[in-house]
């Protein structure tokens, strides 16, 4: 037995499906759809600017680092060849 009812409730899905592809390919959905993708394609630009502002800014940030690093390293050993000089004087004086 066929449910009348069953059948109703397809041929109403059918409808509104063909109704709404008929809806979503329209010359105004056309537009919609064409200026969210421009919008979209804004925002990416947009995110890529920040992007390498960010990278920028963090490659300058390191490079500073690397900079204030070897001035340590360099008065670390200036210390140390001055303390071996010290040692060395002291070690002459003594013998």
């Amino acid at each position: 037995m066929i449910s009348w009812s069953t059948v109703g409730k397809v041929a109403c899905g059918f409808a509104l499906g063909t109704a709404g592809v008929k809806l979503l390919s329209s010359k105004d959905a056309k537009k919609c759809y064409t200026h969210l993708t421009a919008a979209a394609l804004r925002c990416k630009d947009t995110c890529l600017e920040t992007y390498t502002n960010i990278k920028e800014n963090c490659q300058d940030i390191g490079a500073d680092a690397n900079e204030l690093n070897e001035q340590r390293y360099a008065e670390e050993r200036a210390k140390e060849i001055e303390n071996a000089k010290a040692v060395l004087a002291n070690a002459v004086e003594e013998a």
